[in-house]
Parts: structure tokens; C-alpha cells; sequence
């Protein structure tokens, strides 16, 4: 039986308040290459912070650009670094808005510092999630708890090298 999520986490205040310091960070980080808002202060014992990027979706509904600051894991893969990024929603029941887009579209921009890079999302499937959980967990471990708040499983994404088209 999952943990019951905080209820001040629900509170319509605090979902305003989180809608305003995400697009204040997405603002610093682009005027700043991440210098500001790059990273997410430590308290889970990284003594440099969490880092962040900015990954940039394409509205489903409206096909506008929408751009979320995501904790995220370097991972190198095979064709190259992968960006994993987690679709927690602080263990809310439903996935999060950049999840639902990148399924109907999944080419999206990641800044993670000064470097943009045209990528492209999947959901990772069973043998990679149960590979990367425990790293992510790591990392930032506040997913458990995310994950213990919720029946869904949190869906873990990985952004690639997007394929480059034959010249």
C-alpha cells in the first residue's frame, strides 16, 4: 500500500507557486547557460546539487513549445550520452504534461548547460528502468517516495542523439 502523498503538495497555491519558479528557472538557466537554475541545491548528500536541464516538448494540443527544468541522469549509451529524465509529477496520479507530449511527439530540445541538443524521448522499456531506478533513486531520492504515493508506475525517459537524415 503506497504512502499517502502530502496534501499540502495538491494545495492550488502550491501548484501556482511551482508553475512560476519552473519558468523562472527555465528563464535563468537560458540567460545565464545553466549557471543559475543548472542545478537543484544538495540535501541528499551530492555536495554539488542535482543537475538540471530543460527539456522542450511540443504542445499535443496546442503545437506550441513548452519548455520543463527536469533533475536529470547523464548516461552514456551506445550511439553516444543520453539524457534520462524522470516523469514523477511529485507522485501525482497523472503523468505530466511534457510526458503526454513527448508521447504524441517525441523529437524535444535539451539544454543541459550551455549545450542544446535536438534529441529524441522513449519511454524506457522494463530491462532499462529496473537498470537506471536504482541510479535515479540515487541521485535524487525523493523518487522513492514519489514512486510509494502512487499506483502508476513512474515512467522513466531517455532522451538520444536524434538520427540524423541520409545525405
Amino acid at each position: 500500500m503506497p504512502r499517502q502523498r502530502p496534501a499540502a503538495l495538491d494545495s492550488p497555491l502550491t501548484k501556482r507557486a511551482l508553475k512560476i519558479m519552473s519558468r523562472v528557472n527555465a528563464f535563468a538557466y537560458r540567460a545565464t547557460d545553466g549557471y543559475v537554475g543548472g542545478r537543484l541545491p544538495a540535501h541528499s548528500g551530492a555536495p554539488d546539487g542535482i543537475p538540471v536541464c530543460l527539456l522542450t516538448t511540443r504542445g499535443r494540443k496546442t503545437g506550441r513549445l513548452r519548455t520543463a527544468p527536469l533533475l536529470y541522469l547523464s548516461d552514456p549509451g551506445s550511439e553516444g550520452e543520453r539524457v534520462v529524465v524522470v516523469a514523477s509529477q511529485g507522485g501525482m496520479e497523472r503523468h505530466p504534461l511534457w510526458f503526454r507530449n513527448i508521447l504524441a511527439e517525441p523529437t524535444v530540445i535539451v539544454q543541459t548547460g550551455g549545450r542544446m541538443r535536438r534529441m529524441r524521448a522513449r519511454v524506457a522499456d522494463d530491462l532499462e528502468r529496473a537498470e537506471l531506478w536504482p541510479r535515479l533513486v540515487e541521485l535524487y531520492p525523493d523518487y522513492a517516495d514519489y514512486q510509494s504515493w502512487t499506483d502508476r508506475v513512474i515512467p522513466v525517459v531517455i532522451c538520444e542523439a536524434a538520427a540524423r537524415p541520409a545525405a
